[in-house]
């Protein structure tokens, strides 16, 4: 442990420097990963197991909420960090429906989900993130 790192020392102890470092090397190894996608990737594509993957989301997201409300209700503050990822998840579900919705009605009905359901939602589980364990 002598040999360790000065900056993995304290990365794991949970020192905030290095882990925002990392995140935000992360995010400008992004940017152009982004446009690399935004160049390459196809605009119209035929994917395997569609379904599988949106209703596997849907379950995975429900089961969020669901778990969200149970330590809400019981006033546990491990409800922070259920409620954000369950905000961030219906960010990307919004996000996913209307950039991949067919014209007319599928497009008309994504967005009315979206203005309607995820987004409004997706706000109350970040208030309930960020109030957690006032």
């Amino acid at each position: 442990m002598a040999a360790m790192s000065a900056v993995t020392r304290e990365f794991l102890h949970g020192r905030r420097e290095p882990e925002a470092r990392l995140l935000a090397a992360c995010a400008l190894a992004l940017v152009p990963w982004i446009a690399v996608l935004a160049m390459t990737l196809p605009a119209h594509t035929v994917a395997r197991n569609w379904s599988l993957a949106w209703s596997g989301f849907d379950v995975l997201l429900a089961l969020m909420l669901a778990a969200t409300a149970w330590l809400r209700r019981r006033g546990d503050v491990r409800v922070g960090a259920l409620a954000g990822a369950s905000a961030a998840m219906l960010v990307v579900d919004a996000w996913f429906d209307t950039s991949t919705s067919a014209k007319g009605w599928d497009s008309t009905m994504a967005w009315g989900s979206a203005v309607c359901v995820e987004l409004p939602l997706a706000l109350v589980c970040a208030r309930i993130a960020l109030r957690a364990g006032r």
